[in-house]
């Protein structure tokens, strides 16, 4: 997984891409979320749009960031998510935890 991020209107957008399977991946998006919210940069949407493929760690750091931004006054939204993530997010039933949103400027406007 590669990830790569920007800020828009006070919100941080990561853009993973590839596959989030545990291992590196995991230490890294756990990593960069502790960085930001270091920094008091609390409201973050993933752009999954570019993510081919996620199995149960990966929701697993998913729920993992989603908890360690909500305890530290912050929020996680997901948006565009592929039909692929869609459908595990379903199954699993996480589809209600999270906030999801059709394109990533709808996830950012959410938070004004």
């Amino acid at each position: 997984m590669k990830l790569t991020s920007r800020e828009e209107k006070g919100v941080e957008i990561l853009e993973p891409k590839g596959k989030i399977m545990g291992g590196p991946d995991a230490t890294m998006l756990h990593d960069y979320l502790h960085d930001l919210i270091n920094q008091n940069k609390k409201k973050v949407v993933i752009d999954l749009s570019k993510v081919e493929w996620m199995n149960s760690t990966g929701l697993g750091i998913l729920i993992s960031g989603l908890t360690t931004l909500r305890n530290n006054g912050g929020e996680l939204k997901l948006a565009m998510i592929t039909e692929k993530i869609e459908s595990l997010l379903t199954i699993t039933k996480l589809i209600t935890v999270f906030e999801n949103y059709d394109t990533v400027e709808d996830a950012v406007a959410s938070f004004q």
